[in-house]
């Protein structure tokens, strides 16, 4: 992947050196408690604990916990180091795409920010942890980050190898905003409405469609992104697939727990999420990501 002529975003938060802190929690929902178990339940099975909590905060809108926002100073714009200078390349491109594509539509688009942090930081949404992986909070409009879970796509979910990473990573970030898209769509807010008054199974059903539309906007941004720069090297979208393999639902349950359970699923199952992100990448256009309507996911 050659990002190097990517416009970096200053819409980057990095927080990496502040830790923090662990802020003020709120009643309500699920407790700290609760979510710091979940998560280190995850950490300890090897499987992404955003499967297990992540989801219910994101379609809850992150009714669970809310925190107070960390005190510490927060660098803003494009750090300067690799990892960092990545994720504001590849926010910056994102913002760059979906801008065009919004502008198309008549539409404004209105980019996220990006909060980069190092093992732990209060959110509105929740009290993001490492082990949680990255997670979008519609109560702020963040991207949350820490970029060691770019080495977990290596070592603990083998989503891609050495230098054919780069792709899967940016997948990963544009998947987020994906979540962002929804949110400035109105899909967030309906889906949360619908899940009010479903059961557990309904609900991680549409929480399923939630998360393979957002694969899907990411191969979206892909598809322009492409278009613009011819920025691909051979193998970089079989890196971002095979990533999109190793955290599918089915292999996540298969690795931790023997056997699949479907009624369970709230991303999606390995090929399922390959599928929504090739629909994206191949067609480039937001209509053809709707989840929602389609038969057959």
């Amino acid at each position: 992947m050659r990002w190097d002529d990517f416009r970096r975003s200053s819409n980057v938060e990095d927080d990496r050196d502040g830790g923090g802190g662990f802020g003020t929690a709120r009643a309500g929902g699920i407790g700290l408690g609760a979510v710091i178990i979940l998560s280190l339940i995850g950490w300890a099975l090897g499987i992404d604990p955003s499967v297990l909590i992540g989801g219910a905060q994101i379609l809850s809108g992150g009714n669970s916990t809310r925190y107070e926002q960390p005190s510490q100073p927060t660098r803003e714009g494009a750090p300067s180091d690799t990892a960092g200078d990545f994720v504001a390349a590849v926010l910056g491109d994102s913002e760059d795409r979906w801008s065009e594509i919004f502008q198309a539509s008549g539409m404004q688009y209105r980019p996220p920010k990006l909060r980069l942090f190092s093992g732990a930081e209060p959110t509105p949404c929740a009290f993001a942890q490492s082990a949680m992986g990255p997670f979008y909070c519609p109560r702020d409009q963040r991207i949350y980050l820490d970029t060691s879970f770019f080495r977990d796509l290596q070592t603990k979910f083998h989503g891609c190898q050495s230098n054919a990473c780069e792709f899967a990573e940016a997948y990963v970030i544009t998947h987020e905003v994906g979540h962002h898209i929804q949110n400035l769509l109105g899909i967030l807010p309906k889906v949360q409405e619908a899940q009010a008054t479903s059961d557990q199974v309904d609900s991680n059903r549409l929480q399923v469609r939630v998360e393979l539309q957002a694969d899907c906007f990411a191969g979206i941004w892909a598809h322009h992104a492409r278009e613009k720069h011819k920025f691909l090297d051979p193998g970089d979208v079989d890196a971002a697939l095979q990533t999109a393999s190793a955290i599918g639902d089915d292999r996540l349950q298969e690795r931790t727990r023997g056997y699949v359970v479907p009624d369970a699923f709230t991303h999606g199952t390995s090929e399922q999420r390959k599928r929504w992100f090739m629909i994206g990448f191949n067609d480039g256009r937001v209509a053809a990501c709707n989840t929602f309507q389609a038969a057959q996911l």
